[in-house]
């Protein structure tokens, strides 16, 4: 082997043991509850064999069909210049050329939806995972039980407060915690499978297609509790522009996939062989000396599973401020060589007060279940649609093709999320109600933007007329003006000459433009034109991966024959206070909602990184 093929097979060896710390911690820790609820879902008191051979045959092909065939084979293909996650597919998707108006509006209906069960998935992740795992310490002592709800509620809150610190020290031994954890369960499935071979006839289809046959609204039923077997599966899509198509492809066929499988065939054959197992299958399979240490490992595994699912909502909220479909809010970075460890104070609060409420609702991860299953099965909707899309768009696949593979993964998702709504009374409520609040918020946000800067530019005339009309008077200086549109006078300056009756010798009109992809290459971050008067146009581009640094950016301009200097500049920007209007464009609720997220929105000083003694703010009043 030569060393350039050695050095790229120990990164990808790297990427590998990586992936699998952050990307498969959901769905690695899920045989901690899937089985037994899939079972119990089949069965009336003691499982009958034909429910055990049916939940297991219906897991296994859900993880074949879904995650393998469906994430792994085809969504995966979707990329976003490398990024992943049902925000960049729907920026995907928006980008494919003769999309009608409605098919826009779908995607982006689609994408907020998406964006709001996700919220809704951040907290019911770490909630059903600490609590399974550390079920388990019940399951030797009655007396240990009244454990289980303080030490759940002990480390959840820990692991939001230690948020803030990043997890780039400990974050090492995220990949050999699960490498170990999927040995662990293999191992374990094996040894069931050994005394009970019988089960690996599950392997065939034929069993859960029976159970539809001969019970079918049992088998229907049943299928709410089997998609818990693929939560996480959008991790595998969410992360790949952090390890890479090939080694998260590589970590699932190669390691998850066959020791999920062993463990979920195992839990089986525990359950034929004596069928009180069924009360906690996963931890029935472990001998009585190893039982603790099983749930030690379990507890740090499902750590690890939370944590990737709290890192996956902060960075998916960074793609939403930068789109501009939430507020600007502060965005910390936790290392100093890892640009996607990032920390979001509010969004941290937010789910720490919510997984704790979860918790104390619904006190077992059993209660649970009805809740989570909705949220998931959401999600998976809406990828399904919007890759469609893109096949038939950008990958040029004809429409047989695209309804006999994306119309039959369509049909599979829709059956699990149709089963998932008998659980709203149950538990379903709360992932819906949570996305519904999440979706008004930001929808509220996005129609208050439009109507708020519609209504700033009804103040403004064209550029071209300030000019033909600019005042002759000048002082020395650069003066930056922050404006949504360069085409039209930006207020701020408006203000400025009202108040100063002068104007800097060189005046720049800025404008921040957030493309859809997850990165801009340097070489277009910036675009100077000269207006003439010593008025400049810049345009400065980010891509929604990157944190938009202003003065950094302003450097490229020296290139276009445009030397600005952050330092010597002054930034002026308009402060707007917002009130409703005697015929308001918005329903009152919505005018006070969008006032309100508009007021705690974090100033675009902060936001874009601005020097705070070369700023100049102008106030003015909004009427909406």
């Amino acid at each position: 082997m030569t060393q350039t093929g050695e050095t790229g097979w120990r990164r990808d060896a790297a990427l590998t043991i990586g992936a699998l710390g952050v990307v498969f911690g959901d769905i690695g820790t899920s045989p901690l509850y899937a089985m037994k609820l899939s079972v119990a879902a089949e069965g009336d008191g003691t499982p009958s064999v034909a429910a055990v051979f049916g939940a297991t045959s219906l897991i296994f092909w859900a993880l074949v069909i879904v995650v393998t065939i469906k994430y792994v084979v085809f969504i995966m293909r979707a990329d976003n210049n490398g990024e992943g996650g049902v925000m960049a597919l729907a920026a995907l998707a928006h980008r494919s050329s003769g999309l009608g108006r409605r098919v826009k509006v779908a995607i982006a209906l689609a994408s907020l939806a998406g964006l709001a069960l996700f919220y809704g998935d951040g907290m019911l992740t770490p909630a059903v995972s600490v609590l399974s795992a550390l079920e388990g310490v019940g399951t030797e002592s009655e007396n240990l039980k009244a454990l289980i709800l303080p030490l759940s509620l002990a480390i959840l809150i820990a692991l939001f407060v230690l948020q803030r610190r990043g997890t780039e020290r400990i974050g090492k031994l995220f990949g050999p915690v699960m490498v170990l954890w999927f040995v662990v369960i293999a191992w374990l499935g094996l040894a069931a499978i050994a005394q009970n071979p019988q089960i690996l006839l599950a392997v065939n289809p034929y069993y859960g297609v029976v159970l539809f046959y001969t019970e079918p609204w049992t088998a229907f039923v049943a299928l709410g509790s089997v998609v818990l077997a693929v939560t996480g599966c959008e991790a595998l899509y969410a992360d790949m522009g952090h390890f890479g198509r090939r080694p998260i492809r590589l970590a699932w066929i190669a390691i998850a996939l066959p020791a999920l499988v062993l463990n979920y065939f195992g839990q089986g054959a525990m359950v034929l062989i004596d069928p009180r197992a069924i009360d906690n299958t996963f931890y029935a399979l472990a001998p009585h000396w190893a039982h603790y240490p099983v749930v030690i490992l379990a507890t740090m595994a499902t750590i690890i599973a939370s944590q990737a699912v709290i890192s996956g909502v902060f960075s998916i909220t960074r793609q939403a401020v930068q789109l501009g479909q939430l507020p600007r809010m502060e965005i910390k970075h936790t290392s100093a060589t890892e640009m996607g460890q990032i920390y979001v104070p509010r969004i941290n609060a937010m789910l720490a007060v919510g997984v704790v409420l979860i918790v104390l609702i619904f006190k077992t991860s059993d209660s649970l279940a009805a809740a989570y299953g909705i949220a998931v099965t959401g999600v998976m909707v809406i990828s399904t649609f919007l890759v469609a899309l893109v096949a038939v768009r950008q990958w040029k696949w004809s429409r047989f093709a695209v309804i006999a593979v994306f119309g039959t993964l369509g049909l599979v998702d829709l059956a699990f999320l149709a089963s998932n709504t008998l659980k709203v009374i149950e538990g379903g409520w709360l992932p819906l109600g949570m996305a519904a609040m999440v979706f008004i918020l930001i929808d509220t946000w996005r129609v208050g933007r439009r109507v708020h800067l519609e209504h700033m530019r009804d103040g403004t005339i064209p550029i071209d007329l300030f000019l033909a009309r600019a005042p002759a008077e000048r002082v020395a200086g650069t003066a930056i003006f922050l404006a949504s549109r360069t085409d039209v006078t930006p207020g701020p300056m408006l203000h400025s000459l009202k108040h100063y009756h002068v104007l800097h010798e060189r005046v720049v009109l800025m404008s921040i433009l957030v493309e859809d992809i997850p990165f801009v290459p340097i070489g277009r971050r910036a675009e100077v034109n000269k207006l003439g008067k010593g008025f400049f146009e810049v345009k400065l581009r980010f891509g929604f991966f990157e944190f938009p640094d202003v003065p950094q950016a302003l450097e490229r301009c020296r290139a276009y024959g445009l030397p600005l200097d952050s330092d010597t500049s002054t930034f002026f920007l308009g402060r707007e206070t917002l009130v409703a209007g005697e015929h308001p464009d918005l329903k009152s609720w919505r005018i006070s909602l969008y006032t309100w997220l508009a007021t705690n929105a974090l100033s675009p000083a902060r936001f874009f990184q601005l020097p705070p003694n070369r700023v100049v703010e102008l106030g003015t009043q909004i009427t909406i």
